[in-house]
């Protein structure tokens, strides 16, 4: 299966096609999205979006990594991740149309 890249200028050129608005319109409102999906994020750790999926921001903690070529041990220091856990009506809906 070839892996097709889904870029922010394919997003909004469906915006602009589906919905009609200016190009301008369709790049703010998709940054728009994403800025409130982005802050709810960083401000709650957990954002639920009705029938799609929860993303949650998890701190993980430092740890020791190891280069697998030189076996030379690092610290890996502690960050954030986000994980992203599909609904129920997702996973149903992308198994119904393989």
């Amino acid at each position: 299966m070839k892996r097709i890249n889904l870029t922010k200028k394919d997003i909004v050129n469906s915006i602009y096609m589906q919905i009609g608005f200016s190009k301008a319109i369709s790049e703010n409102l998709f940054d728009d999205i994403f800025d409130i999906i982005l802050k709810n994020i960083i401000n709650h750790k957990r954002v639920k979006i009705s029938k799609f999926g929860t993303f949650e921001l998890r701190t993980k903690k430092q740890r020791i990594g190891r280069n697998p070529k030189t076996k030379q041990e690092k610290i890996i220091s502690e960050r954030n991740v986000i994980l992203f856990k599909a609904s129920k009506e997702f996973k149903k809906f992308i198994n119904q149309n393989e």
